[in-house]
C-alpha cells in the first residue's frame, strides 16, 4: 500500500509548541509504542463531562492512593487499533481497549504527571476512566501525543481504506469534516500539558486547537483538544 501519510498536530494550531509526531506511522500500524507507567486504577464515569471528568477521575485517584506503598508498574502498548496495558512484571495483558471506545485522554492539571483516559464498554454503555502516573512530565505528555497519533493514523487508514472501495459501495458513507470547535481555557499555572477528546463512533475527522497562555513563569501553557466524527 501506498506510504501513509499524517497531517502534523500544529496543522490547525500555529501557536503549537510540537511541529512533529513522535513516531513513523509504520510504527504504530507493524508494531507498537510502549511506556512504563504507574496504575492509579479505574472508576465509572457516571456523568460524563470530557476532560472535566478525566480531571475529576485523576484528583480523586490521586488522593486514594497517595498512602500506598506500592503502585502496580505497567507498559501501556499503543497502536492504531488501541491500548493495551500490561502488567510489567509477569508481562500479562490487564486490559485492552479499542481506540473507537477511548473518548478523551487528558493530562491533570494540578499534577502534570498524571493522566488518564475514558473508555466506554460496548456492552454496558457505561464509561469509565483508567488514571495513570509517570515519573517525568514530559514523558506523560509524549504518551498523550502518541494517543492522539494513534488516533490520526486510523482516521488516515479509515480514508485510504474508504478510496480503495469501489464507487458503489461507498456511496452511503460520506466522511464529513468538522470545524475546531473552541478549546475552555486552562487552569492557571497550568505547563505544557494536553488533552485529546474523540467521539467514540467512528474515525472520520481529527481536528487540533491550541490554546496558548502565557503565565508567570514563562512557560506556554497550551489545551489541545482532538475530536474523531
Amino acid at each position: 500500500e501506498s506510504k501513509l501519510t499524517l497531517r502534523p498536530p500544529s496543522l490547525a494550531a500555529p501557536y503549537a509548541p510540537v511541529q512533529n509526531w513522535q513516531h513513523q506511522p509504520e510504527k504504530l500500524i507493524f508494531e507498537s509504542c510502549g511506556y512504563e507507567a504507574n496504575y492509579l486504577g479505574s472508576m465509572l464515569i457516571k456523568d460524563l463531562r470530557g476532560t472535566e471528568s478525566t480531571q475529576d477521575a485523576c484528583a480523586k485517584m490521586r488522593k486514594s492512593t497517595e498512602h500506598m506503598k506500592k503502585i502496580p508498574t505497567i507498559i501501556l502498548s499503543i497502536t492504531y487499533k488501541g491500548v493495551k496495558f500490561i502488567d510489567a512484571s509477569n508481562k500479562n495483558v490487564i486490559a485492552e481497549h479499542e481506540i473507537r471506545n477511548i473518548s478523551c485522554a487528558a493530562q491533570d492539571p494540578e499534577d502534570l504527571c498524571t493522566f488518564a483516559y475514558i473508555t466506554k464498554d460496548l456492552q454496558t454503555s457505561h464509561h469509565y476512566c483508567h488514571v495513570f502516573s509517570t515519573v517525568d512530565v514530559n514523558l506523560t505528555y509524549e504518551i498523550i501525543l502518541t494517543l492522539g497519533q494513534a488516533f490520526e493514523v486510523a482516521y488516515q487508514l479509515a480514508l485510504q481504506a474508504q478510496r480503495a472501495k469501489p464507487l458503489g459501495a461507498a456511496a452511503g458513507e460520506t466522511i464529513e469534516t468538522k470545524s475546531s470547535k473552541p478549546v475552555p481555557k486552562p487552569r492557571a499555572g497550568m505547563r505544557k500539558s494536553a488533552v485529546l477528546d474523540q467521539d467514540s463512533q467512528s474515525h472520520a475527522s481529527v481536528s487540533w486547537v491550541v490554546d496558548p497562555k502565557q503565565d508567570s513563569k514563562r512557560t506556554l501553557s497550551t489545551k489541545y483538544e482532538t475530536t474523531i466524527f
